[in-house]
């Protein structure tokens, strides 16, 4: 029996219509059956504030975070551009996973993706980047290549939202391929060492 790994998706947009979610959505139907992808919302996440971590009374949305993102066998982060970084959004799920300090969710060289998404030509370079810096400091294994920088995808999507762009498709394709195949070397051989 094939193994099923636990993803946790965080999708750096709250908008109702967002390009990011609905890329999120596309991979989710084209993964294959060894990943199962789950997003994991943090648009309710309280700001970061280290005080209530201090005095033992974390909010209980940051514990529901921590549990679910600690408990995953990979994290996908999926994200649009601002001002040349990640929405603040989700620098906050970033802040609340990886604290109390020495007890973060990110721990254990998690298999991580990092994709951007972004309308514009260049798509998303800088918040990808910027994320990663990120996940070295939080020990996500992030997969190298291939690189995901998403532009253009307002032509990607019909009207319900779902994906219509050949092309599009072809490279999400290489892209849930390739991080399934990431998944199964890293957790894969982590699982079997267990």
């Amino acid at each position: 029996m094939s193994q099923t790994y636990d993803i946790a998706v965080l999708v750096g947009s709250l908008r109702k219509a967002s390009f990011n979610r609905k890329v999120a959505h596309a991979l989710m139907e084209m993964a294959p059956p060894s990943l199962k992808l789950d997003i994991v919302e943090i648009g309710d996440l309280p700001i970061y504030n280290q005080d209530p971590d201090d005095e033992g009374t974390p909010p209980a949305a940051w514990t529901a975070f921590r549990e679910r993102v600690g408990r995953a066998d990979g994290l996908m982060f999926i994200t649009p551009e601002y001002n040349r970084s990640v929405p603040s959004v989700l620098k906050n799920a970033i802040d609340v996973g990886s604290r109390p300090y020495g007890k973060s969710a990110y721990a254990g060289g998690k298999p991580g993706a990092v994709i951007s998404v972004s309308p514009g030509a260049i798509g998303g370079f800088g918040a990808n980047h910027h994320l990663r810096q990120s996940l070295v400091f939080l020990d996500v294994l992030t997969m190298q290549q291939p690189e995901a920088y998403l532009g253009g995808v307002a032509k990607w999507f019909d009207d319900a939202g779902k994906l219509q762009d050949e092309s599009a498709r072809k490279f999400l394709q290489t892209i849930i391929d390739a991080y399934a195949a990431w998944v199964e070397r890293i957790a894969g051989s982590r699982k079997q060492q267990a």
